[in-house]
């Protein structure tokens, strides 16, 4: 049962089709997590972390820069930790699953941070990376027209191709599977929204490094349009089920998952 304080998120999610689709995947690709020690990079405003967590195992999360942290730390409230993209603050062989969700685009040495995670990992431990799949084309245009950039969402790249990640991944990493998801209708949906939110948070320069983040405040300071926009919700999700007749084309978002190649030393 979730927490009271805790329930805004849980109506957030409830109403981001983006966030529905990219905790399906993560969760997806990560499997069962009961029993592993697990650490989710790159939560955002906290709400994948939190659901993370419900899905059991025991959890830590970190991210980039302290706004990120502490609405993370709001939700979870335990095991948060800030961190700069070049180390860690964890034990080697720690982790028998690690989750990065939207963070490698946004640090500066994206090879050093791979080999930060292949040291914090356990021998045959699993990492699931989440970042955007590079994509020229109208949708691209109408961000940038609109002011929705690399730059203002905290991207130092654009993204990845699936080749370009494999290659970050090396030969310290198996890639075991990847796929691309969240076409044009459902980003369409994501650039309206972050249009309506860049007016709710009247914030044009303060985003963090990892973005625009949304809070609890944010949804208390502008409950009427909340209200609104769960009204519009169910004709916004059955348009992003457009998505299906794009079939033929590849997702804005790519998510792999790889096994790290390191083994349990004999006593």
């Amino acid at each position: 049962m979730a927490n009271p304080e805790n329930e805004w998120a849980i109506k957030l999610f409830n109403r981001s089709v983006l966030k529905q689709k990219k905790f399906k995947q993560v969760t997806r690709f990560l499997g069962p997590t009961k029993r592993l020690h697990c650490l989710d990079i790159g939560g955002d405003n906290g709400v994948i972390s939190y659901m993370l967590r419900r899905n059991g195992g025991r959890w830590a999360s970190a991210d980039l820069d302290a706004s990120s942290v502490e609405a993370i730390k709001h939700l979870v409230q335990t095991d948060v930790y800030q961190i700069d993209g070049e180390s860690t603050p964890f034990r080697s062989n720690e982790f028998d699953r690690i989750a990065i969700v939207d963070f490698l685009e946004h640090i500066p040495n994206d090879e050093h941070f791979i080999a930060e995670l292949y040291r914090i990992l356990k021998p045959g431990g699993l990492i699931v990376i989440n970042v955007p799949n590079i994509k020229d084309g109208f949708l691209r245009k109408i961000r940038n027209a609109l002011g929705q950039t690399d730059e203002k969402h905290g991207h130092l790249r654009p993204g990845y191709t699936l080749n370009g990640l494999e290659k970050l991944l090396g030969d310290e990493f198996l890639l075991i599977k990847s796929k691309t998801y969240s076409k044009f209708f459902s980003e369409l949906i994501d650039v309206a929204i972050v249009g309506m939110v860049s007016v709710i948070k009247k914030d044009k320069n303060g985003n963090s490094q990892k973005g625009m983040i949304v809070t609890d405040q944010d949804i208390e300071r502008s409950a009427s349009m909340f209200r609104f926009y769960s009204l519009l919700y169910p004709f916004i999700r059955l348009f992003s089920m457009l998505d299906a007749l794009l079939f033929f084309r590849s997702g804005y978002m790519l998510i792999a998952s790889a096994q790290v190649k390191k083994f349990q030393k004999s006593p």
